[in-house]
């Protein structure tokens, strides 16, 4: 049979590849990190409020429910096993 897999690449080539730490890539990464950051749209100021305030106290519901919740079994079991 016939192998038709792809040529081995040069030794060159490989390590040329591999080299994606070299000073000049860092520089490229970081231009394109900055660019990329300019893009983002953030927030207003009274939405952040907003949203930190309802995850807040939405939180502060769930463990008000979950606790009462663990109270109540954990007496119904304690009679249980009276």
């Amino acid at each position: 049979m016939i192998n038709k897999s792809k040529p081995i690449k040069d030794l060159k080539v490989i390590a040329e590849e591999s080299a994606s730490f070299s000073p000049t890539q860092i520089k490229k990464f970081i231009n394109e990190v900055k660019i990329e950051a300019t893009k983002i749209v953030w927030p207003e100021r009274k939405t952040t409020i907003g949203l930190t305030t309802v995850v807040i106290i939405l939180s502060i519901v769930a463990s008000l429910y979950l606790g009462t919740v663990d109270l109540l079994l954990g007496k119904i079991v304690s009679s249980f096993l009276k």
